[in-house]
């Protein structure tokens, strides 16, 4: 909502609602059948595909869970919807058991794994996907028609026609907890604006990170953590739309 995303909706397992409807100002909560380890279940599908049909965009995986029925529910979900997709966190683990199925996949979608994900969405250790970080991103945005946001110092943004982007910003305070999903939620945030899902994935990428070395000028890299660069965000934007 920061990045400017009018209305936003949170599919929830149902037994969260009640947290996250006091916790969330702005923001709909829809509770959804969920397992017995209080994840979402492969009985909310039929309401996320409902719920969908109104939607510009969907954005999975921060916090979703590992859960092996969860991770059904992401493939079939991911499989189905025909809206673009940015696929993140838990998502991509559970992608990763069948990465072949976003070959599949019609409308765009935006991959955002940091190299521990992207390992597993290859195959490769963490080390060589670090070692050879365009080369990868380059090859696999190619063979799986994806978009590829690979997280790290210098992020690198792929496009399915072999295109790479090197973002400048950044700084090593954003690796803390949650910084990622901030970046997730903005790309899918400009997607639902009409942004191209590249100009999506590159401007978000960008302010992400500018934001993060405003609040690293102010207070330290040391305690920077990811709601300070949500407060960034709408400062960033001004700066931008003045030409600045």
């Amino acid at each position: 909502m920061r990045i400017g995303a009018g209305l936003v909706t949170l599919g929830i397992p149902r037994s969260l609602n009640d947290i996250m409807e006091v916790k969330l100002t702005e923001t709909m909560t829809i509770p959804l059948p969920e397992t017995e380890s209080r994840t979402l279940g492969l009985d909310a599908f039929h309401e996320i595909v409902e719920v969908s049909q109104g939607m510009q965009a969907l954005v999975i995986g921060p916090g979703i869970s590992t859960v092996d029925e969860t991770g059904q529910l992401i493939r079939k979900v991911v499989n189905t919807l025909c809206i673009p997709m940015v696929i993140d966190a838990d998502a991509i683990t559970a992608i990763s058991v069948e990465p072949n199925i976003l070959k599949d996949i019609e409308h765009p979608v935006i991959l955002t794994p940091h190299p521990g994900e992207m390992a597993r969405l290859t195959g490769l250790s963490s080390k060589a996907i670090q070692e050879n970080r365009v080369e990868t991103s380059r090859n696999f945005a190619v063979e799986y028609g994806v978009y590829l946001v690979l997280k790290g110092s210098r992020t690198i943004i792929a496009q399915p026609d072999g295109n790479i982007h090197i973002n400048p910003s950044g700084n090593p305070g954003m690796a803390s907890g949650g910084t990622g999903d901030i970046l997730t939620g903005m790309i899918g945030g400009l997607v639902c604006q009409g942004f191209h899902p590249s100009s999506a994935a590159i401007a978000a990428t960008y302010i992400h990170g500018l934001a993060g070395d405003l609040v690293a000028n102010e207070k330290g890299e040391m305690a920077l953590i990811a709601t300070d660069i949500l407060e960034k965000i709408p400062h960033v934007l001004k700066e931008i739309t003045k030409g600045k």
